[in-house]
């Protein structure tokens, strides 16, 4: 059963489970990217043999089992798709980067040159579930930032299948090569290379502790985005709130792990009581009651605060994956929010709006680090150059203040550099 609780009475930063995995992942990781390192295409099968329980015989997907996926998805998922593809399009095209000049000085000319990466590569996960919204929500921003190749891996079914509908999705995508490799092995694999999967310069999507880890300790080595952890929700609610649908709501977020976390911040002790009850009568009609039920039971919580301005104000301090605010007027909050991954605006706003079709991306930072972090964009896709050029009456008019601050930093090979043109 979810918590109820005063605010105070328990420390804001328990009151999202951000834990620590109970197993000890590092080492395991660092085992895996050593042997794909090693043993490339090899290591691959072995560990797919072992983990997924399927033998393969080989890893990318081929075209006609992408054709086959679309023929096998019903019309009415390819056109939801199609939707929510444009959608996704349509918001995202408004963050390309341009790049600039600057010719203000006389001699002088300056400038950024925004260059797409020439691969990426998007794990998406397996698992008890299936996303296909993930690689509509990280194919797309690399599409329009104009990457050279986009590649997915993921983990293949106990049938030797990738899931058809995340087949689907990576063709109505753009997607250029699909691979059956999931966990760290994958990122190994995307990170270093090997006989069949191509090495990229970036790696994006969510994963479990494995993956997680897997992105941490081959960072450097590529980019990634963000280090994900378990889903989480904080609904700020007034007393007119409908009670079943923020019930239904946290439990959209609790079904999809045991980790994971859904909390309910409102001014009402009533509407704390009436959505704990609720919670109670829908998690048992879901299909994934024991993944929502535990979530619910381990990491719920709602806490009764003294006003909203006290309740953004604990959401800022939580900085959560996911904030819906469930009031009237959402936009007299919405510049009182600082820290969030995304924000769902009043009470016709459900987060799985925003997982499958208004647009934004559902690629999100977690754990906190939304304070510091942003949701997947075009930005992730691309790389920015600088540039400068100056003519010699114009490295003459500076080179004094070059030496003197060259100098000031004992760095008088610097200061030569520029004084050595003009002997």
């Amino acid at each position: 059963m979810i918590r109820i609780m005063k605010y105070g009475s328990v420390a804001n930063a328990d009151i999202f489970a951000r834990v620590v995995p109970e197993v000890d992942v590092q080492k395991i990781v660092s085992d895996i990217i050593s042997d794909v390192r090693a043993r490339g295409d090899a290591a691959l099968f072995d560990y797919c043999e072992r983990f997924d329980r399927v033998k393969l015989d080989r890893l990318e997907v081929t075209a006609d089992e992408i054709d086959a996926a679309m023929w096998e998805m019903e019309p009415a998922f390819i056109e939801t798709l199609e939707t929510a593809a444009q959608n996704i399009r349509q918001f995202h095209e408004k963050q390309v980067r341009s790049s600039f000049i600057i010719t203000e000085r006389e001699g002088v000319v300056m400038g950024q040159k925004v260059t797409p990466l020439d691969r990426v590569g998007l794990y998406v996960p397996g698992g008890t579930a299936a996303y296909p919204s993930t690689v509509l929500m990280d194919a797309i921003p690399a599409k329009i930032a104009g990457c050279g190749e986009i590649v997915i891996t993921t983990p293949p079914g106990k049938d030797g299948r990738v899931n058809p509908a995340i087949l689907a999705a990576a063709k109505v995508a753009g997607v250029d090569r699909v691979f059956k490799v999931g966990g760290a092995q994958a990122i190994a694999a995307l990170a270093y290379g090997t006989e069949t999967v191509p090495c990229v310069d970036k790696i994006v999507g969510p994963g479990n502790a494995f993956v997680a880890e897997a992105k941490k300790q081959v960072f450097g080595r590529v980019a990634i985005d963000m280090i994900a952890g378990p889903s989480e929700i904080l609904i700020v609610a007034d007393q007119k709130s409908d009670p079943v649908h923020v019930a239904a709501d946290l439990l959209s977020q609790a079904e999809h792990d045991r980790l994971a976390s859904a909390v309910l911040v409102t001014d009402s002790m009533a509407l704390a009581e009436a959505v704990r009850d609720e919670v109670e009568r829908q998690v048992r009609a879901l299909p994934r009651v024991d993944i929502a039920a535990a979530s619910i039971d381990k990491n719920g919580k709602i806490i009764v605060a003294d006003d909203l301005d006290q309740a953004i104000e604990i959401a800022n301090d939580l900085a959560p994956e996911h904030l819906e605010l469930h009031v009237d007027n959402p936009f007299d909050y919405l510049d009182k929010v600082r820290h969030a991954g995304s924000i769902f605006m009043g009470r016709n706003c459900p987060e799985a709006l925003g997982d499958y079709l208004a647009g934004p991306n559902h690629t999100l930072p977690t754990g906190g680090t939304a304070r510091f972090y942003s949701p997947l964009s075009v930005d992730d896709f691309v790389k920015k150059s600088q540039y400068t050029y100056f003519t010699r009456d114009a490295l003459a008019a500076v080179r004094d203040q070059i030496a003197l601050f060259a100098r000031k930093e004992g760095l008088e090979g610097h200061a030569r550099s520029v004084l050595k043109r003009f002997e």
